[in-house]
């Protein structure tokens, strides 16, 4: 655990520089007051936990303060530890895939790490014993379906694949019909990052969910969504636009050990309810971890 606490906070070094480097000059004065209290909340806005999360924390912190439960910066960092903890643990970030075959569904734009993802996590869940196959539903970025079987090659890990512009709802057919045959526990589906327009993408990923529904009910039964942790308050936007098309149940937020933008998990659970259920840390196959929000707060602060 230790091991594991201490990597997550390596990886978490920029963002808890930019968060905490802030928020620190503030704890460590000797007394509070509501001046105080402002500017801590325009620390936490600016470490990109978003208006609406400052704004919770702000109004629990003043309450308490005004009941004269908060007398020192000790303790309003620990009261503050307590509710960033609370909001991470709203909503449950267990990965489960309890079904045979089992459907992950993995969406995002372009560029945010969505097949390196992908093969990450093949690679986890085939260490943990797991029989996974991939679909290489992105038919039309050049080269992604090869790149997904540079993973599947390098984890004996089996690739459906097309030729570059086939239609991607035939690629899931022929996924899901060799998954059953082949008695596979876990199919990951890759898919389109970028069409023409965003409401041709929308639409090519509803109809592949329809797909994964009609052969394989109650499929996709996890739909990931990747998001690059760099982008700040622009990975809520796209949370909002994929959730309301497809109906995200967990969120991989890569990129973290390169940016000082990871507050956004905050805001994500608490404007969107969408827990995240991996972290990327690093390059290395080993750096995509199980989200754990105590461990994540605690490398935080």
């Amino acid at each position: 655990m230790f091991g594991m606490l201490r990597s997550l906070s390596d990886g978490l070094a920029k963002t808890r520089k930019n968060f905490t480097d802030k928020i620190g000059e503030l704890i460590l004065g000797e007394k509070i007051d509501e001046s105080f209290l402002d500017e801590l909340e325009e620390a936490l806005i600016a470490s990109d936990v978003g208006i609406g999360t400052a704004s919770f924390v702000l109004k629990d912190l003043k309450e308490r303060f005004k009941r004269n439960e908060l007398s020192s910066p000790a303790q309003v960092k620990e009261r503050l530890r307590q509710i960033l903890f609370e909001i991470l643990s709203a909503r449950s970030s267990a990965f489960t895939l309890a079904a045979a075959p089992a459907v992950v569904l993995v969406v995002g734009v372009n560029g945010t790490g969505k097949t390196t993802t992908i093969g990450k996590l093949a690679n986890q869940l085939r260490a943990e014993g797991k029989k996974v196959m991939l679909a290489a539903g992105d038919t039309f970025r050049a080269a992604a379906s090869e790149q997904l079987s540079i993973w599947g090659e390098r984890a004996g890990i089996p690739v459906i694949k097309h030729k570059e512009g086939a239609d991607p709802s035939a690629v899931v057919f022929d996924a899901v019909s060799a998954a059953k045959a082949r008695a596979v526990d876990v199919l990951i589906v890759d898919t389109a990052g970028r069409l023409h327009t965003k409401s041709n993408l929308m639409e090519e990923l509803k109809k592949v969910q329809r797909i994964l529904s009609r052969e394989l009910p109650g499929a996709p039964h996890e739909t990931l969504l990747v998001l690059d942790g760099n982008t700040g308050q622009n990975a809520l936007v796209q949370a909002k636009m994929f959730n309301e098309a497809v109906g995200v149940t967990g969120i991989v937020l890569t990129k973290l050990d390169g940016t000082s933008k990871g507050g956004i998990v905050f805001a994500i659970y608490k404007e969107l309810s969408i827990p995240v259920k991996f972290v990327g840390i690093g390059e290395d196959i080993e750096d995509l971890r199980k989200f754990d929000p105590r461990e994540f707060v605690n490398a935080l602060l």
